[in-house]
C-alpha cells in the first residue's frame, strides 16, 4: 500500500521539454531521493502554459511514475517556474529602528519597505531575496536582530512574473490532484542543487539551459545578486537541425542528444552519421561535422547574449561579471551537449564546469544529470523552507485569493 506524501518533499519542474517530479525525504538534514518521474512536456511553450489539458496530462504522467518509484501518494509540490516573463531588479528600504535595537518585526518592515515599489499591474511578485541589510553606516549586515542602532536599510533582489503565467501552472498542477506549496524561480532552485558554499560566497554565475529559455543567475558573498532570462535554449538548437538536416524534430532532438557538439572544430569530417529524412523518403548518410556547423552558431549566439548580460553594470556601478570570481556554472539538459564547456570558456573568458546534483542521498544514479538540477533543488529549497512557505493556491481555495497569497511569499525569508 502507497504511503501518503506526509513528510516527503516533492520537487516538479514543469518545462518546455520535460515534465520531471523528484520525491525526497530528510534524513538526519539531508535529503535522500526515492523516486523520480520524466515525461514529456505537452502544452508549454519557453515556459508558459500554451494548452492547459496538455500540460495536466503530461503533469499527472510524471507525477504517476514518481509516484511508482517512490511507493507514496503525491498531494503536494514545490513547482518551478521560469520563462521570458520572469523579470528581476533590486530594490532598497529605509527606515528607523524602534527602541534603538533592531527587533525581528523591524527586519519584517525594512523588507516591506523595499518591496514597496511600482511593478506592472499583469506582474506578480515571486520572489524577495534580502541581498544585505545596513544598520547606520555599518554594511553587507546578514541577520540585523539584536543590533544597536538608529536605521535600518536592506537591499534585496525582487523576482516577478506575469500573473497569468503564474496562475496557469498553478491551476494545472490543482488539476492534476496537486496541491502547490510554493512557486521557485527554477535558477534559485539549481543553485540548490548544484552550487557549493564556497562558489556562492566567492561569487558565481549560474546558467540554466532549459528547452525554451536560458536563465542565468549571480551570486556573491552567499546572495543573488542578477536574475536574467534569455528566451532561447535547446529547443532553439533542435528546430535548426530540423531545417538544416531536413528531419522531422523528433528525430534531430534524438541526433543532438546523440551526436551533437558545440565545437565544429573538433568533429572529425570522416564521422557520418544516417539522418531520417521526412515524406518517407530514405535515410541520408551525411557527415557528423555538418550538425557541429549548425549548432555552433546558435550556440556560441545564446553564450554571447549572456555574455553581454553580465557584463551590464550595476546599480553601484560594477559590471555584474566582476562578482564571477569562482567562474560560471552550466547546467540543465543542453550542458550536456559536447565540448559546451570549451566553447563557454572562450566566450566568458572565465572556467566553467558542467553541474551534477549534489549533496544528496538515496537513488542518485537516476538523478545524476545536469537535466534533474531543477527537480533536486525544488526538493532541497522545499526542505529548507518547510513550513515557512505561503501555498500559491490550493485546490479547493477560490482563485481570486491568489494575488494575496503572492504578497506573503517574502516572509519566507524569515
Amino acid at each position: 500500500m502507497a504511503r501518503h506524501d506526509n513528510g516527503l518533499i516533492v520537487g516538479l519542474d514543469i518545462g518546455t521539454t520535460k515534465i520531471c517530479a523528484v520525491v525526497g525525504e530528510v534524513n538526519d538534514g539531508r535529503i535522500d531521493i526515492l523516486g523520480m518521474g520524466v515525461h514529456p512536456s505537452v502544452g508549454l511553450r519557453k515556459g508558459v502554459v500554451v494548452n492547459i489539458d496538455s500540460t495536466v496530462k503530461s503533469i499527472s504522467k510524471a507525477v504517476e511514475e514518481a509516484e511508482m518509484m517512490a511507493g507514496c501518494d503525491i498531494s503536494s509540490v514545490y513547482v518551478g517556474i521560469a520563462g521570458s516573463h520572469i523579470k528581476g531588479f533590486n530594490s532598497h528600504g529605509l527606515i528607523p529602528i524602534r527602541n534603538e535595537e533592531v527587533s525581528k518585526d523591524d527586519v519584517i518592515r525594512v523588507v516591506e519597505a523595499a518591496r514597496a515599489v511600482p511593478i506592472p499591474q499583469d506582474q506578480k511578485i515571486i520572489h524577495v531575496l534580502p541581498q544585505e541589510f545596513i544598520v547606520d553606516d555599518h554594511s553587507g549586515i546578514q541577520d540585523p536582530q539584536g543590533m544597536t542602532g538608529v536605521r535600518l536599510e536592506a537591499d534585496v533582489h525582487i523576482v516577478t512574473g506575469a500573473s497569468t503565467s503564474i496562475h496557469n501552472i498553478v491551476k494545472c498542477c490543482n488539476l492534476a490532484g496537486l496541491d502547490v506549496e510554493n512557486v521557485v524561480l527554477e535558477q534559485l532552485a539549481s543553485a540548490e542543487a548544484v552550487l557549493s558554499p564556497e562558489e556562492l560566497e566567492l561569487g558565481v554565475a549560474l546558467l540554466d539551459i532549459g528547452g525554451g529559455t536560458s536563465d542565468l543567475a549571480i551570486f556573491f558573498e552567499g546572495t543573488i545578486k542578477h536574475t536574467y532570462v534569455l528566451g532561447l535554449g535547446g529547443d532553439n538548437l533542435t528546430n535548426d537541425l530540423s531545417i538544416g538536416l531536413r528531419t522531422p524534430m523528433k528525430e534531430a532532438e534524438r541526433l543532438k542528444e546523440l551526436y551533437g557538439c558545440a565545437l565544429s572544430g573538433m568533429i572529425d569530417r570522416d564521422q557520418a552519421i544516417d539522418v531520417p529524412s521526412v515524406g518517407g523518403r530514405n535515410p541520408r548518410r551525411l557527415s557528423r561535422k555538418v550538425m557541429g556547423e549548425i549548432l555552433e552558431p546558435r550556440i556560441e549566439e545564446m553564450l554571447t547574449m549572456v555574455n553581454h548580460e553580465m557584463n551590464e553594470r550595476a546599480e553601484n556601478g560594477m559590471v555584474y561579471k566582476e562578482y564571477v570570481n569562482a567562474g560560471v556554472v552550466l547546467t540543465g539538459g543542453t550542458a550536456l551537449l559536447a565540448n559546451i564547456q570549451d566553447l563557454a570558456e572562450q566566450i566568458f573568458d572565465l572556467p566553467v564546469r558542467v553541474a551534477l546534483p549534489v549533496g544528496i542521498g538515496g537513488v542518485v544514479d537516476i538523478i545524476n544529470t545536469p537535466q534533474c538540477a531543477t527537480g533536486v533543488g525544488l526538493v532541497i529549497y522545499g526542505m529548507r523552507n518547510k513550513g515557512k512557505m505561503f501555498a500559491a493556491a490550493k485546490r479547493k481555495q477560490a482563485m481570486g485569493k491568489f494575488a494575496n497569497q503572492v504578497k506573503g511569499f517574502f516572509t519566507k525569508i524569515f
